[in-house]
């Protein structure tokens, strides 16, 4: 029997499944998706998101500030974070990181709430999950700052950014998932990209609600649809979908290893 797939970061604390959320879960298995990872994106909002998590085993998640709210929680101090991630469904610190397309906060603001994150992330000794957008100069000198000593681990998420920064993120020891975008028809470069990642690196995601996959695009995103992502991706590489569903969830609970541990 296959593996089930992970959606290695989703957020189904939104609004958009707020009226169906155990009706987008149960689609999600039906499409043969085991195991998810919703993401926080505001620490105000952690308990909600912990809730739902303690609400099924297969359902983890994270806790942090997404760039474009680190200037609504710019105080969190390390102590927060750590505190907030003893909960046993806490499987990484994020999503964080620098977000310079949209710059929705200050990117002083950003950095600095960054940073906080990876020195939570290296006290516990929980993965990070990186945001990066249009920033791939300041990512990496700060992951090469505070990965370097082999310290710090994690993913780079919803994959866009240069083949150098996928380079530079692997040679630290992160990960590297993809989302629907690289089955865009103008994601030529990404799908290149997404070649040269290692098997035993590379995870898969959805971002729902967003950024839902060829032949879902344009629709409201959700779980179920990684397996588009996961198919597309084990075409473009030439493998089974069972070769590479075994790999991304292997590197599934190989990088987030509280949901291993606690699992049963």
């Amino acid at each position: 029997m296959m593996p089930g797939l992970v959606d290695s970061h989703c957020h189904l604390d939104f609004p958009d499944f707020a009226e169906e959320r155990d009706a987008v879960i149960d689609r999600a298995r039906a499409a043969g998706v085991g195991t998810m990872l919703t993401i926080c994106t505001k620490i105000a909002e952690f308990e909600r998101i912990r809730a739902i998590a303690e609400s099924d085993r297969d359902i983890w998640c994270t806790v942090g500030t997404h760039p474009h709210e680190a200037q609504g929680e710019p105080g969190t101090r390390v102590a927060d974070l750590v505190a907030l991630a003893q909960h046993r469904k806490v499987v990484a610190i994020g999503e964080c990181g620098l977000d310079f397309y949209y710059d929705e906060s200050p990117r002083d603001i950003q950095e600095a709430v960054f940073r906080t994150h990876i020195a939570a992330a290296r006290a516990t000794g929980l993965p990070l999950v990186v945001h990066t957008r249009d920033a791939d100069a300041l990512t990496a000198k700060i992951l090469t700052e505070t990965a370097s000593d082999q310290g710090l681990r994690g993913v780079l998420h919803c994959f866009t950014s240069s083949q150098e920064l996928a380079r530079h993120a692997l040679d630290l020891g992160f990960y590297i998932s993809f989302s629907g975008i690289v089955t865009f028809k103008n994601a030529e470069e990404l799908r290149q990209t997404a070649q040269i990642v290692p098997l035993d690196r590379l995870l898969v995601e959805t971002d729902a609600p967003f950024l839902a996959p060829v032949p879902k695009r344009g629709k409201r995103n959700e779980p179920a649809f990684v397996r588009h992502t996961a198919e597309f991706l084990a075409n473009l590489r030439d493998i089974s979908l069972a070769e590479l569903t075994k790999a991304t969830t292997d590197n599934f609970h190989r990088l987030f290893t509280r949901a291993t541990m606690t699992a049963a």
